[in-house]
């Protein structure tokens, strides 16, 4: 019995064509959320920055200031004082690589939160 191998012409040529976007996409991916943790990384940063600004007492212009100079552009910060206490928040978004998928999944928003005590209070 022998094996017709001309009917497999061009079939390794097909497949790459197939498997190439898919790895493609997944490389994409992949960048997206690597992007993503050092966001989330950033924004915990900012928020410990901040709530250590606070702690020493100063200003909620200060620690906005000090905690957007940490987590980079784009980074909403909020400041809340109240019974001794600071609470900062920090959040970002995080598109997904492209437009397509941005209507697909939307935008990630990542924050974080630090709470420390303010000094010279009560």
């Amino acid at each position: 019995m022998t094996y017709d191998r001309s009917s497999e012409r061009g079939s390794a040529t097909a497949e790459t064509a197939v498997v190439l976007p898919v790895l493609a996409l997944l490389l994409a991916f992949a960048l997206w959320a690597l992007g993503a943790i050092s966001i989330q990384l950033r924004c915990v940063e900012a928020a410990r920055a901040g709530a250590r600004a606070a702690a020493r007492g100063e200003s909620a212009e200060e620690i906005r200031v000090r905690a957007r100079e940490v987590a980079g552009s784009g980074a909403e910060v909020r400041v809340d004082v109240s019974d001794g206490e600071a609470m900062v928040s920090v959040a970002r978004v995080a598109a997904p690589p492209w437009p397509v998928l941005a209507r697909l999944w939307g935008p990630l928003v990542i924050s974080a939160e630090a709470i420390a005590d303010v000094e010279g209070l009560p």
